[in-house]
Parts: structure tokens; sequence; C-alpha cells
């Protein structure tokens, strides 16, 4: 499947007209002072900080954003601080679909609030957000990466997408060097999250899940990782930097990927959804000029993996007005706040018929393309161990970096990444 970038003339008034009470609780009794903590990468906050200002003028609340670092390991780590120490000064959360289990205690049961709207969204993405029946975040977008792909430099050189880890290397390397050798200096083959963070967790992941590797711990709770197929594409991945990858990639999350990719100094790019409308917007120097694809097999596997992705929304039990922080959730996760959300940022919907809705697929036909990578997508191993996960992805993504950096083969990353596993499970997660 081929998802290709379009140049479009849209109108710039917004879809939305006027978001009715209906989509909130009822009207609270006064006026409450709330806030939101939320990461972001693009432009998350801006549109937020939108849909919010339509939210105090429908419900007379006012409501401020508590802004976070991108990276999604220095979030957890600072909510993690303010849940163990009862913060409630933070009323809203928004959370990545890993962290339920992990937080669920310190999040209010939106079981019965929600009760008229969960039906809208996938049942998957309710179910991941369950915890031992209560149901702890509602879901405001979904997400999945795919490779990018320069449409104009894949023509030049007749190049296909490809369809292997080693295809990539090999089409990235032949139209990089060409391109240098006509005087385009700057290019690089290949970019994609190397730092060592929770974005590498998934990088990784789809890597060695592509080439048969399992996902670190099978939803059974068995240790997977120390094998021969993960070691084989660990060590792949490491011919790429430096080569068809910059020797900075060590370093790249999100956004530094990203930028290199929207210069125009890129071939291909490991990004999430939100990247396409940026790289497509007015001031892009690949706009128009590129396209997306599934991200590649590995050399000894049978079917492509991209990390399952997504945000939620969590309303803290030690908030002091969790009445109106509730309306703020069910509003912010509102069909009709997802469906402006998707047309401006290509945010993935967590409500089933907006993608079928000809407003989001007229404006941006890759949301509709990009269901199926989305579906398909392969979760990180949060289930099976519990409040251990974010241990276990760290020493994770450190098998993974020391292996990109050098520092040792896969195979021998993996083998001390399987001793420290056990480790941290013990008799059981």
């Amino acid at each position: 499947m081929r998802l290709r970038s379009q140049t479009r003339s849209l109108a710039q008034t917004s879809v939305l007209a006027m978001v009715v009470a209906s989509f909130v609780t009822g009207t609270a009794a006064s006026a409450a002072d709330l806030s939101i903590v939320s990461g972001a990468v693009g432009r998350d906050i801006e549109e937020l900080r939108k849909h919010l200002d339509m939210f105090e003028a429908e419900t007379g609340h006012t409501v401020s954003i508590v802004t976070m670092p991108a990276s999604t390991t220095d979030q957890f780590g600072q909510y993690r601080l303010w849940l163990s120490a009862e913060n409630p000064d933070i009323d809203v959360y928004r959370v990545d679909v890993i962290w339920a289990p992990q937080l669920a205690n310190h999040f209010v049961d939106l079981t019965e609030a929600a009760a008229d709207v969960v039906g809208d969204h996938f049942p998957a993405i309710i179910e991941s957000q369950t915890v031992d029946g209560r149901l702890v975040a509602l879901p405001m977008f979904t997400d999945a990466p795919a490779l990018y792909y320069r449409t104009d430099l894949l023509e030049k050189h007749g190049a296909t997408p490809p369809a292997t880890w080693v295809e990539l290397t090999e089409t990235a390397q032949a139209i990089m060097d060409a391109e240098r050798a006509d005087g385009n200096d700057g290019i690089f083959g290949f970019v994609w999250q190397g730092a060592a963070y929770e974005g590498l967790t998934c990088n990784a992941l789809e890597w060695i899940k592509s080439n048969g590797g399992g996902q670190i711990v099978e939803p059974d709770g068995e240790i997977s990782v120390n094998n021969e197929n993960a070691a084989e594409m660990l060590d792949l991945a490491a011919t790429w930097v430096g080569t068809i990858s910059p020797p900075g990639v060590l370093g790249y999350r999100e956004e530094e990927a990203r930028g290199v990719w929207q210069l125009g100094n890129a071939v291909f790019m490991r990004n999430w959804p939100y990247a396409y409308a940026l790289s497509n917007s007015d001031d892009s120097a690949v706009q128009g000029l590129f396209g997306v694809v599934p991200l590649p097999t590995g050399p000894s596997g049978e079917q492509n993996a991209a990390t399952l992705g997504g945000w939620n929304l969590a309303v803290s039990e030690y908030s002091q007005d969790k009445e109106a922080a509730i309306e703020m959730v069910k509003f912010l996760a509102s069909a009709e706040i997802q469906k402006d959300r998707a047309i401006e940022t290509t945010r993935l919907p967590t409500i089933v018929s907006l993608y079928e809705d000809a407003d989001v697929l007229g404006a941006q036909p890759v949301i509709g393309e990009w269901l199926p990578i989305f579906q398909e997508a392969v979760p990180r191993p949060s289930a099976p161990t519990k409040a251990n996960y974010n241990q276990v992805s760290q020493e994770f993504w450190t098998a993974a970096h020391n292996t990109l950096s050098g520092n040792g083969s896969g195979a021998e990353n993996l083998a001390t990444l399987e001793r420290n596993l056990m480790r941290i499970r013990r008799s059981g997660w």
C-alpha cells in the first residue's frame, strides 16, 4: 500500500462551527479553574490550546496547560513524582497508551461517566485503558508509525519504496551517494529515533518483531528477546549509524528526525502520523514530494511491524474539581474535537466512524489509508510486565543503544538484557 502526499488548497476556516453542550456531562454549578499537563511534538500544544479555548467558552471553566518535554521518558518520570505526592494542582494528565497499568491507582474510574461514549471508540483502545475493570483514561488519538519516502528522489533514481530493511539500506545508500555526487552534500538516506529513550524502544521493537524476533516479553510473560533474529536486526541497524544515517542519529527523537527530513535532507524517515501534516505545510521543503508506506520487513521475517502508540486523557484522583475535569476529558475526546484534530494535524482518531467521515477523508485522505497500519500495530509489553514496564523498556533501549553505538554485538547485548529482565521478573511480573 502506498500513501501519497497531495498538494491541496483547503479553506482555512475550521470545520467546527460550535461544539454543543451535549459533548460534556453538563453545565457545572460554578466555574472551575483546571489544569492539564501534556507533552508535545509538532503543533500539539497549539491545537490543545485552541480546543481548550472552545471548552472554556462552552462551559465557563478556565484551563491552564502545564507543558512537558517531548521525551515520553521524562514525562513519565515527572508524572510519577506528582502522582506519588498526591499533587492536587494537576487535574488532567495526557498519558501514553502504555502507562495505564503503571499509574491506574492514581486515576479516577471513568467507566460510569463515559458509558455513553465508549462504544464509539475502537474496543481494543478502550480495553488498553481498562485496568482491573476500571476505565482509567479516555482515548484522545491513536498512533502507529510508517516509513516516509521522497517520491521525487525515488522516481529520479528509478527506485521504489523498500519492502525490507535490507532494501531500505541499499536504496538509501544508492540515492544518498548519487545525490552527493551531484552536489547535494547535506542529504542522508534514513533518519529515525536513536536516542536512549522510549522512542528507541518503539523503533527497536519494530526491527526485531519484523524479523521474527518476538516482542521483548510475550503476552504470557515469557522473556523472548534473546534470539538470533532479534540480534540480526540490531546488528543491521547498527550499520546505518554514520553511513545512511547521521552519526548524530543516536541522539535523535521524533522532532530531530522530522527537522532533518522537513528541510529536505533525508530520503527516508520513520515517524508518526503527526509529521505528515507538518511535512506538507507551506514552509516545508518536501511539501508534495513525499509518500508513506508501511515499515519494512526484516531479512528473516515475514511481516512488517509498527509499534502501537497513542495518547489518552486521565483525571487525577487528587483533583479538587473532578466533575469539571471529567467534562474536559469528554470534550477533548469527543468526535467533533477528534475530527478537527485529524484534519488539522493528521492525528489518528480513536472513534471508528471518523475513518469514513467525508470531511476527514476529503482534507486528509491519508487518515483512511493509515487505518490498516494502526489496526495491525504491535503493542509494547506493558500489559504482561505491569508496573515493571518502564524498567523493562529502559533495559531494552539500553541494549539497543549499546549495539547501535558499537558497544558490543546484538547477541552480546541481548544476552545481558535477558539476564537483567529475569532479575526484574524474579518469580513473576
